[in-house]
């Protein structure tokens, strides 16, 4: 071998060797990135903004793979975590979701029942009401008093139940009454005996019926002589004259 083929094979050698050292100095890299990172585990970002209050479904998120290092303790790592919860604030499209912004679905308290009205979607606070809230709900009455020459009429508005849970929104919906045709939204309350009588009084013979919103923490029971409201009040003559029969 000349000194020619000589110096071939050293830098032939030397390349070989560099080589080896590239390859060991990546993998320990990688071994140092693995060791910081560690293994990863399955989480769930959303897929769609969801508002407050609104259930959050397994269609509504992707699964995606963080190291678990990184993972807050509150990630949600499993579908079956969703099952009855609802949002608890307005949620973000790509927010990875977290048990903290969930709370479970409203349920019914003992001596409660469920019923379900439709609500003129005009009326219903503009789209504002949601699960777990509370409402007032007002309905509009004509009343008829006397006879002959002596029959008048005039109109009350009343308050038919104060602090009603809503259970449940659906979909808008477009209903067909007196062949008039108006977008209604049903609306499930939580409800005892007696106020799920009213509201059914009140969506069979009410002219309009009317949902207050009631702002968290003020619930406050309005009294019986409020309750009631006619425009005889407010020009000076008896506000709930002739009212005791219709609401007792």
């Amino acid at each position: 071998m000349n000194a020619r083929q000589r110096r071939g094979m050293l830098l032939l050698l030397a390349s070989v060797l560099l080589a080896v050292g590239a390859f060991a100095g990546v993998l320990a890299v990688i071994n140092d990135v693995e060791s910081k990172v560690g293994p990863e585990t399955t989480a769930f970002e959303l897929t769609t903004d969801v508002e407050p209050y609104q259930e959050v479904t397994a269609d509504q998120v992707r699964e995606v793979r963080i190291p678990e290092r990184y993972i807050p303790p509150s990630a949600v790592t499993d579908l079956g975590q969703l099952d009855d919860q609802v949002a608890v604030g307005p949620l973000a499209e790509g927010s990875l979701l977290q048990r903290d912004m969930l709370a479970d679905r409203p349920e019914l308290d003992p001596g409660q029942q469920e019923i379900a009205v439709m609500i003129d979607a005009s009326t219903g606070v503009a789209g504002k009401i949601y699960p777990g809230a509370s409402i007032n709900m007002y309905a509009a009455f004509s009343v008829r008093e006397g006879q002959g020459d002596q029959e008048s009429e005039y109109e009350v508005v009343r308050l038919m139940v104060n602090n009603a849970e809503v259970i449940e929104v659906g979909d808008l919906t477009e209903v067909e009454d007196d062949d008039e045709r108006r977008e209604a939204v049903p609306i499930t309350f939580a409800l005892d005996n007696t106020d799920a009588q009213r509201v059914t009084y009140a969506e069979a013979f009410a002219e309009q019926v009317r949902l207050a919103l009631v702002a968290p923490g003020d619930e406050e029971e309005i009294p019986e002589e409020e309750r009631t409201y006619t425009i005889i009040g407010d020009i000076g003559g008896t506000p709930n004259a002739g009212l005791d029969e219709l609401f007792p």
